[in-house]
């Protein structure tokens, strides 16, 4: 039976430890009580928020005026596909990377390098969650949705979902409440082919050899950790929400924007990342923009600064009671705007965003 209480904080319900009350807090431990409290309060004309392992969320220290449904219906069942391909289904409220270890444990490749990524299943597609050279959008084959519109569950194949860099039908639209995710895996010992080049230098291969999963794993984990990536109660980097800003992707115009603004502030000879993206743009990096504005790890303003470890990551390192998410977003701010006077790019937010925005 699903559990209700009132005025819950849920900054203990965030990696950030940031974030207010809820006036309704509603703990869903299958679907049927998922579906059941976003029902009722839909039905009541309250606003709702579905809530998983709070990774990726940014809360007001307001908190959040209507309900908010903990998803913690769990389970993982395996079907056979075509050939070599596995295929697993796994409910939302299973958490991310047990279920990663999981399959790198039984010889199932395809999600090794997204290892260490904090959160739950249910999230992997409305952020199309990605790291080191995969993204989730690559196994997803479909995923079941309760949709408030229609009063009904359905299902979503992978060209429903609209995957993009870091975006998908999901994400910026509560429409859909994700019951569960089915992924396409490899039986196999080996990884997918090692596309990110700091990851293949780790692990002593060129970019496009395989290495056993575990390797790949083992060596995920180890780069995520040296950059507080992986939560850790003893290490006051990981209190974050992971990389604050999304990568840049930029037109033509944009480019050749940055390249002036490159060559003025740093000199004609001067080179920044760039990554051809299949659409014609160009994508750079937001940590190489931060660090050139000016913004070095460490950086603090108040009780809240950058991490140590990773520019990208905007960290509370007291954790509760250390900081206010007014704190952070002045911080991200702060960010946003040096690296736009620098460079003349507008970082975008990669958390969601409750209540609040930059």
């Amino acid at each position: 039976m699903a559990v209700f209480a009132e005025e819950v904080n849920l900054a203990g319900y965030t990696t950030l430890r940031l974030g207010g009350p809820a006036r309704r807090f509603v703990e869903a431990t299958s679907e049927d009580e998922l579906v059941a409290a976003v029902r009722k309060a839909d039905d009541a004309g309250e606003p709702v928020l579905v809530l998983g392992g709070g990774s990726n969320l940014v809360v007001s220290d307001d908190g959040f005026p209507g309900t908010v449904v903990h998803v913690g219906a769990r389970g993982v069942e395996r079907t056979a596909g075509d050939g070599d391909t596995v295929l697993v289904r796994v409910r939302a409220g299973e958490d991310w990377d047990p279920f990663v270890a999981r399959c790198v444990s039984d010889g199932l490749a395809g999600v090794e390098c997204l290892s260490g990524i904090p959160g739950r299943v249910g999230a992997t597609p409305i952020q199309n969650v990605g790291a080191y050279g995969q993204d989730v959008s690559e196994t997803i084959v479909e995923v079941r949705a309760y949709d408030r519109q229609a009063r009904s569950c359905v299902i979503l194949d992978r060209d429903q979902c609209r995957f993009t860099y870091r975006h998908s039908v999901f994400k910026g639209n509560d429409r859909y409440v994700v019951l569960d995710v089915t992924y396409a895996l490899r039986e196999t010992e080996e990884s997918q082919p090692i596309k990110y080049a700091e990851l293949a230098k780790r692990l002593g291969v060129q970019p496009g050899e395989r290495v056993s999963l575990k390797e790949a794993r083992d060596a995920v984990l180890e780069l995520r950790r040296g950059k507080g990536m992986v939560v850790d109660a003893a290490d006051p980097d990981s209190r974050s929400a992971g990389s604050f800003f999304t990568n840049p992707i930029l037109t033509a115009g944009q480019l050749a924007g940055l390249e002036r603004r490159v060559a003025e502030r740093l000199g004609p000879d001067a080179a920044f990342p760039r990554y051809p993206e299949a659409d014609g743009r160009t994508k750079t990096s937001a940590a190489w923009l931060i660090d050139k504005a000016g913004f070095a790890k460490g950086h603090a303003l108040g009780p809240v600064r950058i991490s140590t470890k990773h520019t990208l990551a905007l960290t509370n390192p007291g954790g509760a009671g250390g900081a206010s998410t007014a704190d952070l977003l002045a911080l991200a701010r702060e960010v946003r705007a040096g690296v736009c006077e620098a460079f003349g790019v507008e970082l975008v937010n990669e958390p969601v965003m409750v209540g609040v925005s930059l």
